[in-house]
């Protein structure tokens, strides 16, 4: 019976459609499609295009806790290159803003879940409203 759940709740990530969720706020980054779909208390609220990481820079896939925000932050590893509104959820991985949106929907980043000004400030702010701990990233192909 568990493993009949397990593949139900797995089939829902892999096509999108709600699935029950564990967290206030919860980001689904589908890396096939270059989306995120936005949960807030469990109800599909948004869907945006993302660029994620392009070829020899992968995006981690996994289920995780965001581990810290920051409304400003610059990449030591990448040039001093503006990270805004980033949500960082493993390592040096995060979702933040882009001024390249004219990308966004392919593969374009070093391995950051990239999102457009607008998008990322919104969901900067759900996830800092409702807190780290009440808010999930799942990052699957």
């Amino acid at each position: 019976m568990r493993n009949l759940i397990l593949l139900i709740l797995s089939f829902g990530l892999f096509i999108g459609i709600a699935v029950p969720s564990w967290a206030d706020v919860e980001a689904r980054v589908f890396i096939s499609k270059q989306r995120m779909v936005v949960f807030v208390d469990g109800t599909r609220r948004f869907e945006w295009r993302v660029s994620t990481g392009r070829r020899g820079y992968e995006t981690p896939r996994g289920t995780y806790q965001p581990i810290w925000l920051s409304a400003m932050h610059f990449s030591k590893k990448y040039d001093n290159a503006p990270m805004p509104h980033s949500i960082f959820f493993k390592d040096g991985y995060a979702i933040h803003a882009t001024n390249d949106i004219g990308r966004l929907g392919r593969a374009a980043s070093h391995g950051c879940v990239r999102l457009s000004p607008s998008h990322a400030r919104q969901l900067f702010s759900l996830v800092r409203a409702h807190g780290l701990r009440e808010s999930r990233i799942l990052v699957t192909n």
